[in-house]
């Protein structure tokens, strides 16, 4: 049966099935080209992000912590201290990435973290500078936010907020397994104690979101700075043992 014999209905049937399947068939094609394009993209601009990350984290170091003229990246765990070299991979790790920071003589000047809680619009990310010669943190800085113009972000750039991490109290307790005082944030003109940040008024949430990450976080990976303190101390000497081994 030709075409033209076929009953108007059949006919009616056959010609809307006709561009329903190229209408599939298009969008199926738009669809994997716009996957592969993501694909494309994501790898073609992750080292590049992953540069001007590193770039940023270097110039945050020398912000945080003094005199500094390199660094190693490590990963701090419960099972020991790893050196990051450059082709070994992060996720191969387990525990927290930190930036031993070294002067010119390659004695250690402290230990950079990157530290993030949520603030007043979105997560605030930062790194800050812990010393352990004083068991105090050294300086903060931001390196992600989207707090309110004016309010929040005076976390950034505040004289009188910064004062704070000049030389914040982060010793441990007697155990060695915790920080003695717990870092936390004050009303503003109300700090007595050199653990206490001091906040910025009107900016609360954002200022207790600093004090709630560095808190977290000191609690966590300080102790495990101290444990592994004399490898990070020297560590020309655990590699020579290593080398030896």
């Amino acid at each position: 049966m030709s075409h033209s014999d076929m009953p108007p209905e059949q006919q009616a049937t056959r010609q809307s099935e006709a561009p329903s399947f190229a209408m599939i068939r298009a969008l199926t094609g738009i669809a994997m080209l716009s996957g592969f394009l993501v694909v494309l993209v994501y790898q073609i601009t992750k080292p590049i992000i992953a540069e001007n990350k590193r770039i940023a984290i270097e110039k945050a170091i020398s912000v945080v912590l003094s005199d500094v003229s390199s660094k190693r990246d490590y990963f701090l765990g419960e099972e020991g201290l790893v050196l990051l070299d450059v082709d070994q991979k992060e996720s191969s790790f387990e525990g927290e990435k930190i930036y031993a920071a070294y002067d010119d003589k390659d004695e250690l000047r402290g230990i950079a973290l990157e530290a993030a809680a949520t603030g007043y619009q979105d997560v605030i990310r930062i790194l800050y500078g812990y010393d352990p010669s004083c068991q105090c943190v050294t300086g903060i800085k931001i390196l992600k936010m989207a707090e309110t113009p004016g309010l929040g972000d005076k976390i950034a750039f505040d004289a009188d907020f910064l004062k704070n991490f000049n030389a914040l109290d982060a010793r441990l307790n007697d155990n060695l397994d915790a920080l003695k005082n717990e870092i936390a944030t004050v009303k503003h003109g109300s700090k007595t104690e050199s653990w206490q940040i001091d906040a910025i008024s009107g900016a609360t949430i954002s200022s207790k979101a600093i004090g709630k990450m560095i808190n977290q976080s000191g609690q966590r990976v300080i102790p495990l700075i101290n444990k592994y303190l004399n490898e990070l101390q020297n560590p020309e000497e655990k590699s020579e043992t290593k080398n030896n081994e």
